[in-house]
């Protein structure tokens, strides 16, 4: 058991720096290369920020724990939006200028709730998972189109001044993509091994490690880039982390581990876990979208601590069903 847990730690450390040398070797290479900054922090930061959930899924899934890699991506989401969110709105109200992220919000929405209509026949099939890729396919496209249209955004504004403070040689650049990418297969690998074995040792289900343990760990990186992004007054990048998380999650971590391995989802996963996520989502986009009457959305320091609430209480009641 010992050798497990400290599998797990050592794993979720390494995951966690690894996947900040990727980020910030993939952003200052793609710098060199003039990539529009919109572009940067909506695709390539984004993606960076859920490589872990990518590479502990898909490893996950091609292992024959569909469940984690499942359970991964469901617990991830509703982490990035009931803990990172709540706590980040917490430190400081989070408001919504960017016309962009105002337009990923609903997207969001809607393909949350694509995932939960594919999943509700208790089967989420190859078919199932190749819908969700292509879903991401277009969605890249039209992120790619809004950067290559350099428009005058506020979270566009936010990345660029970010990307100047963190300038590098494209030779260390590159070499900054190359480690962190090799030292996340790493540290998934024994991630999923450490995961795997304290369910087992515990008597939890895989989905059960996965959607607590697991998903709180690879939502690390989201969670320190976004409390450092509030503390500075970047709250478009901080937003910005957590649609692109949640974007990256479902369509395509999601999707590439339904494509390795097709699963079964269980009633009650559907009804509790998808269902919360979605709640969530959708309780975001409310909020966040401003149709109390502003013209900019705004999560405030009530709404964060209901959040945060919200996922205290979801976790107690995992963990008390897990072990009753």
């Amino acid at each position: 058991m010992l050798l497990f847990v400290l599998s797990v730690v050592f794993g979720l450390v390494l995951l966690v720096w690894s996947a900040g040398r990727f980020v910030d070797g993939s952003s200052a290479a793609a710098g060199h290369f003039r990539v529009p900054p919109l572009f940067i922090g909506m695709v390539i930061v984004g993606f960076g920020t859920s490589a872990p959930e990518m590479t502990v899924s898909a490893i996950s899934a091609s292992q024959g724990n569909p469940d984690i890699a499942l359970g991964n991506v469901f617990g991830s989401n509703i982490t990035n939006i009931a803990l990172i969110l709540g706590l980040t709105a917490l430190l400081s109200p989070v408001a919504v200028h960017s016309r962009v992220l105002r337009k990923e919000l609903p997207i969001l929405t809607l393909a949350t709730g694509v995932a939960a209509f594919l999943m509700f026949d208790g089967m989420f099939s190859r078919h199932d998972a190749f819908v969700l890729l292509l879903l991401f396919a277009l969605l890249m496209g039209w992120t790619a189109w809004e950067g290559l249209r350099k428009s005058s955004d506020g979270f566009a504004t936010e990345m660029e001044s970010e990307l100047e403070r963190h300038q590098l040689p494209l030779g260390k650049a590159l070499m900054l993509v190359v480690t962190g990418l090799l030292l996340l297969l790493v540290s998934s690998r024994m991630l999923v091994w450490g995961a795997v074995g304290i369910a087992g040792t515990l008597g939890v289900s895989d989905l059960v490690i996965g959607l607590t343990v697991v998903a709180v760990g690879t939502s690390l990186p989201e969670l320190a880039s976004s409390i450092a992004a509030v503390r500075k007054g970047e709250h478009e990048i901080a937003l910005g982390n957590v649609l692109g998380s949640n974007l990256f999650n479902i369509l395509a971590v999601a999707g590439v581990a339904g494509a390795i391995c097709p699963s079964a989802i269980e009633q009650s996963v559907f009804f509790r876990d998808n269902v919360i996520m979605l709640l969530l989502t959708v309780s975001l986009f409310v909020i966040g979208y401003g149709f109390r009457g502003q013209g900019t959305g705004r999560i405030n320091r009530i709404e964060g601590s209901i959040l945060l609430g919200s996922f205290a209480a979801y976790t107690i009641y995992l963990v008390l069903t897990a072990l009753g």
